[in-house]
């Protein structure tokens, strides 16, 4: 069975020090590389996702000087800013594929963006014959739910590897956890993996 790895938002805004930081991000960072290091090998494909809105405008609503945290938010990830790049922790090395969201409009899921050369999530992982993921990233209880739910939406057995994500807040995160369970994804630790 052809596995892809799915790595969302693992970027300097989402990190400590940056615009929307995740307590842990950059713990998360360095043990997604540690897990690319040693099972790289295991995955078909390996597509990591960032977040690239538009430095003019509000990007459908999605900026805004009075955020309310839920569907609007503080200037983050503008394309070609430092806050964009991936966080410095992460080994990009065995990535395959780059995938650039949120473009002049709000995107949670990877599955809302395309590479450089237009290909979707969803495109990628039908033509690679990909039956299963593991979904792994920032933030637990906004990108890395989206993303896991629309794998499953796409067909896709979804195992969430929970060492390997970190949420904005707990009691969302643990939400988000049990929707994607009861959506049919696995819980499961990387080590066991």
């Amino acid at each position: 069975m052809s596995r892809a790895l799915l790595i969302v938002d693992v970027q300097n805004d989402f990190t400590e020090g940056g615009a929307l930081p995740v307590t842990g991000g950059d713990a998360v960072a360095s043990a997604i590389s540690a897990h690319l290091a040693a099972h790289a090998g295991d995955y078909e494909l390996i597509i990591a996702s960032r977040d690239w809105h538009d430095a003019d405008g509000d990007n459908g609503g999605h900026f805004d000087e009075e955020p309310d945290y839920i569907d609007s938010w503080p200037v983050h990830c503008v394309a070609g800013s430092d806050g964009a790049d991936y966080d410095p922790l992460l080994v990009t090395d065995a990535i395959t594929h780059h995938v650039r969201k949120g473009q002049g409009a709000p995107a949670y899921s990877m599955f809302e963006g395309v590479t450089e050369s237009g290909e979707t999530v969803g495109g990628l992982l039908s033509a690679a014959g990909i039956l299963s993921a593991d979904v792994v990233g920032l933030a637990t209880d906004h990108c890395v739910r989206a993303s896991a739910l629309d794998a499953i939406a796409h067909g896709v057995q979804v195992r969430v590897l929970t060492d390997l994500v970190a949420g904005v807040a707990a009691e969302p995160s643990a939400t988000a956890l049990a929707e994607l369970a009861h959506a049919g994804a696995a819980l499961a630790d990387s080590g066991a993996a």
